[in-house]
């Protein structure tokens, strides 16, 4: 039991790992939630440190995900349970890391990061989805959201258990939870994935 414990508190301190907010304090020197949007993701790092800041935060965000599910993966074979609530405690790590005052980033590069690790098929029908919206639309925003929810859907279709889908099904509405707020700004912006 103590193992389990341990790899969750674990796998919520690698995601308060905020690339956004470290790379912008190791490249300028300042905190990334004072400027621009204001927050600790990869589109406002990418506003205020060109391609390089959204390229950097985007791999560091990636990388703590990847690393932690290994790590969770090696010690606990064949646990969907303890993998997803891993999964959904790196999402929270990141969006509401204790060291930052619980300000961190959108969770968008996290929970596709955890697609991409946990279901990989479902990622190519996100960017399909995302590709036809942004065709249709050209916009990020709605199209990108709309494209995550096809992530629940994709992995019970591809094989996996309802544990997996309603796993992904709660980490997709703390993401569009968090993202409400950016709806009463102006139209024009374009805030998804941090």
């Amino acid at each position: 039991m103590t193992q389990p414990i341990l790899l969750i508190a674990l796998s919520y301190a690698f995601g308060c790992i905020n690339g956004a907010y470290y790379f912008s304090k190791w490249k300028m020197g300042k905190d990334i939630r004072k400027l621009g949007s204001g927050n600790a993701g990869a589109r406002n790092a990418g506003r205020q440190l060109g391609k390089k800041g959204f390229f950097f935060t985007v791999v560091i965000d990636a990388i703590k995900v990847f690393m932690a599910l290994f790590i969770v993966n090696t010690l606990i074979e064949e646990s969907e349970l303890v993998m997803l609530i891993c999964a959904f405690c790196l999402l929270i790590g990141h969006i509401w890391p204790i060291q930052l005052q619980f300000r961190g980033g959108k969770g968008v590069v996290v929970f596709l990061a955890v697609t991409l690790y946990l279901v990989p098929v479902a990622i190519l029908v996100t960017g399909i989805v995302m590709g036809i919206g942004y065709v249709m639309f050209r916009r990020i925003t709605i199209p990108g959201l709309i494209s995550m929810m096809t992530i629940p859907i994709t992995a019970y279709a591809t094989g996996h258990s309802w544990t997996y889908s309603i796993g992904f099904l709660c980490m997709l509405i703390i993401v569009l939870l968090v993202h409400i707020p950016n709806s009463r700004k102006k139209k024009t912006r374009n805030d998804i994935g941090e």
